[in-house]
């Protein structure tokens, strides 16, 4: 097979700011590597992120355009591109929540390859509800990529699908050159995402924070990131009379030095999917205390031994455990000093590997 000659379509919302549009990125680096020409195709006009291949924005060509008929041109377009191109092979990275929508998107692919992802454990925002109609728009997909075994399993089950597989969010090399251009405490605990209350349970975080007393050490909180939650946020650091010890920045393209020094990582959520945030910060040498929510955090986190993997919805244990990192100087240093070798399975070049082979099934 001749790779140099075969066109990808990788189709995204955006390319910014969440995990789903970091693994967008990443993936069109693992194909080029293999030698695939790689076409970004985003619905929306958000790009933060630099990426490899070529970028068709959908977004930025239908700004001024009405409602309805946006979406109406952006799926001409889209059509119009792919045969344009001479497309081959689709891989769809969007969340998809609309039968209708979808079903449209399919007759855009027509007969082309097409792989679905799956980034969440919430799978009403990939697949409808009923598994009939379900079974309509993907039984016919070559693949459907979930990014956790719980997740595949959970499709399994609920669907009955077998057109499935799991393939791990990758984890490019890091390297942390430049210091750090914004100001942060001296010493800190870290949480990094989207500000999304309803999947992040900032609640249980500030809570746990609170009960675990560790600022009396001097440890800060600080939360990095952008979403609808901000205000959210600053009343539960108000109510807990917090001000003091929790610093907000925003978003930063380039957030791995901040990473890098942080005492280690915080993950609250309700549910996720494989989330980027613990992947890159054990890369970095940094270790997490997770809640184990569905899904992700218990297939990569070994209790003890990478990180503090703890009950999700307890304040009591998770407040525990955030005070075990900073008095268990034992503990604290081995799981610091396993983090970066426990993700090494997770490298571009072994998880293009898998791509490449399912790509040339």
């Amino acid at each position: 097979m001749d790779n140099a000659k075969i066109k990808i379509a990788i189709v995204s919302f955006s390319l910014g700011t969440g995990g789903a549009e970091r693994f967008a990125v990443a993936l069109s680096t693992m194909l080029e590597s293999i030698d695939y020409e790689v076409h970004h195709i985003i619905v929306n006009n958000v790009v933060d992120y630099s990426f490899s291949g070529k970028l068709y924005n959908l977004g930025a060509l239908c700004e001024h355009s009405s409602w309805m008929p946006k979406k109406i041109k952006k799926g001409l377009l889209l059509k119009k591109y792919l045969e344009r191109e001479g497309i081959g092979i689709v891989i769809d990275n969007r969340t998809r929540n609309s039968f209708l929508r979808d079903w449209f998107a399919n007759l855009i692919y027509g007969k082309r390859k097409v792989y679905f992802m799956i980034h969440s454990f919430y799978l009403q925002n990939y697949l409808p509800k009923s598994v009939f109609l379900a079974t309509k728009l993907y039984q016919k997909a070559v693949r459907i990529v979930c990014v956790s075994k719980s997740i595949e399993e959970q499709v399994n089950q609920q669907y009955g699908l077998k057109n499935t597989i799991t393939i791990y969010n990758p984890i490019k090399s890091i390297t942390v050159e430049a210091p750090i251009e914004i100001a942060v405490p001296e010493n800190y605990i870290l949480f990094y995402g989207r500000l999304e209350d309803a999947v992040k349970n900032f609640s249980l975080l500030f809570n746990a924070f609170f009960q675990s007393k560790i600022y009396e050490q001097g440890i800060h909180l600080v939360i990095m990131g952008d979403g609808s939650s901000e205000a959210r946020i600053h009343e539960l650091i108000a109510e807990l009379e917090l001000e003091n010890y929790v610093t907000m920045i925003p978003f930063q393209k380039d957030p791995f030095a901040i990473v890098k020094l942080a005492k280690f990582t915080v993950l609250t959520s309700y549910y996720e999917g494989f989330p980027m945030s613990v992947i890159e910060s054990l890369a970095l040498g940094t270790p997490v205390v997770s809640v184990d929510c569905n899904s992700g955090p218990r297939e990569v986190i070994v209790n003890e031994k990478n990180g503090l993997l703890v009950e999700n919805h307890n304040v009591s244990k998770l407040s525990d455990a955030m005070s075990r990192f900073v008095h268990d100087e034992v503990l604290y240093r081995v799981c610091k000093e396993n983090a970066a070798a426990s993700v090494a399975h997770l490298s571009l070049e072994k998880i293009a590997a898998q791509w490449k082979e399912i790509l040339e099934e």
